[in-house]
C-alpha cells in the first residue's frame, strides 16, 4: 500500500509540475500573440523633412529628390572610413542613378573644408552640409547617432525604412538595391523592406 501511495503521490506532483509549467507559458505566447507587431529600428511610416545649405550656399530642400530612393550619406571630411565611402557611393550614384537611386551626401563639417575636399573628390551627386542641423537631421531616424559614416535611406514616397551605422561595402548597396526593387515591384511591403534593411 506504501508504493502504490509513493507512485500515486509522485505521479500526483509531476501533474502539477507539468500544469505550472504550462500554465506559467500561457500568458507569454498570449502577450505575444496580441502585442501589437513591434516597429523596426526605424518608423517606415515617418517621413525626413530638411533643408540645408549645399556648397554654393543655396539651400536645399529634402522634398526635391521626392520620387528617387534616397540615401542620405552622414560623413566628414576628418572620418577616414567616410572617405573610403565616397568612390563607391559615386559609382553606386553612376550605375543606378537612371534607375531613381539618389545618394545625398550631408557633410557634418565646416563648409569650407567641405569644399576644398569637393574639389578633390569630385561628386556625382549633391553634397549639403551642417554641423547641428545635419545632427539633427540623422536624429530624425530614431537610430543613436554616435558617430560617421552614417547612412538612412529612404523611399520613393519619403518613408523612412532603414538606416546604418558604419561603413557601406558593395554588399550593402546590393541588398539595399534589391530589397527596394522588390518593394517597387510590390513584393514586398514597406515594413518588410523595413525589417530586410535592418538586417543589413
Amino acid at each position: 500500500m506504501p508504493r502504490v501511495m509513493l507512485i500515486f503521490a509522485t505521479a500526483l506532483v509531476a501533474l502539477m509540475a507539468g500544469a505550472l509549467f504550462y500554465a506559467a507559458r500561457i500568458p507569454t505566447e498570449i502577450a505575444i500573440q496580441e502585442a501589437p507587431p513591434q516597429p523596426a529600428t526605424l518608423d517606415a511610416v515617418s517621413h525626413p523633412a530638411f533643408t540645408l545649405p549645399d556648397l554654393d550656399g543655396e539651400n536645399r530642400d529634402f522634398s526635391e529628390w521626392q520620387g528617387t530612393h534616397r540615401l542620405i550619406n552622414f560623413w566628414a571630411t576628418w572620418c577616414a572610413p567616410c572617405r573610403r565611402e565616397i568612390p563607391l557611393l559615386k559609382a553606386f550614384q553612376d550605375e543606378h542613378g537612371d534607375d531613381g537611386f539618389q545618394i545625398i551626401g550631408i557633410a557634418v563639417d565646416f563648409p569650407d573644408l567641405v569644399a576644398d575636399y569637393a574639389e578633390e573628390a569630385e561628386f556625382n551627386y549633391p553634397i549639403l552640409t551642417g554641423q547641428q542641423d545635419a545632427m539633427a537631421v540623422a536624429e530624425t531616424s530614431g537610430v543613436e547617432f554616435i558617430g560617421m559614416p552614417f547612412t538612412m535611406i529612404v523611399a520613393r514616397d519619403g518613408a523612412l525604412l532603414g538606416a546604418y551605422l558604419g561603413e557601406l561595402h558593395q554588399n550593402h548597396l546590393d541588398d539595399i538595391v534589391t530589397i527596394l526593387s522588390r518593394l517597387d515591384k510590390d513584393e514586398i511591403s514597406k515594413d518588410q523592406a523595413s525589417a530586410a534593411l535592418d538586417l543589413l
